[in-house]
């Protein structure tokens, strides 16, 4: 029985869950518009569906590797482009078709802070198949809105030999970017790239509806 449909509805899912518990998704930098591989920091549960989501809205071929134990906790990623960590012909493959492969060099989720160690797979991926690697800070924070908020920056491509420095570098712009900004405003530079969940403060409730227009007919 063919089972096409699974991933659009997997891909419709994600979407919706991105949607419905982040206040929006906002993007910096030159996004790439071929093959790519993107080494971005892991702090946050969410990021792997952030890059996903900002592939699939520009119609770019996505692979994403993650370890077998998160993929035997979420078996159903394969279908939308997940491979483990064992599998990398085919993230070559991927990426040599004019897709983006997504590494975490970190390796695994981490607290967010600084960038960790950095494992080789993001710098081996790119000297093998000759893809630019892109270096990608993530933030998921909490900021004026009552739902969570995610920034995704976009570096220039790196030498694989300075992925760390590069990393650190941008994640620390990112950190900055918000620290200076207003918590009720996007830092500057940065696109809305997907609305979300709106917060009550931004919804008046009925009860304050009503007592705003009796206020007004005195």
């Amino acid at each position: 029985m063919s089972r096409a449909w699974v991933a659009p509805l997997l891909r419709r899912a994600i979407r919706a869950d991105v949607h419905g518990q982040l206040a929006g998704v906002w993007v910096r930098g030159p996004l790439p518009t071929g093959a790519a591989v993107l080494a971005p920091n892991h702090h946050s549960w969410w990021d792997g569906y952030l890059l996903a989501v900002l592939a699939w809205s520009l119609g770019q071929p996505f692979t994403l590797m993650m370890t077998p134990r998160q993929l035997r906790r979420f078996p159903f990623l394969r279908r939308i482009g997940a491979v483990d960590t064992g599998q990398t012909r085919e993230l070559l493959r991927a990426v040599r078709a004019g897709g983006w492969a997504v590494i975490f060099p970190e390796a695994a989720l981490q607290s967010a802070g600084p960038v960790r160690a950095l494992h080789p797979g993001a710098a081996w991926l790119a000297r093998a198949s000759g893809a630019p690697l892109v270096p990608v800070a993530l933030r998921v924070v909490l900021r004026g809105a009552q739902w969570p908020e995610a920034f995704v920056r976009f570096g220039p491509p790196c030498a694989p030999e300075h992925l760390h420095a590069a990393l650190t570098e941008l994640l620390a712009a990112l950190d900055a970017d918000l620290l200076a900004s207003d918590p009720d405003q996007p830092p500057a530079g940065y696109l809305k790239w997907l609305s979300g969940r709106a917060s009550r403060h931004d919804r008046p409730s009925l009860a304050s509806q009503a007592l705003t227009l009796l206020d007004q007919l005195e």
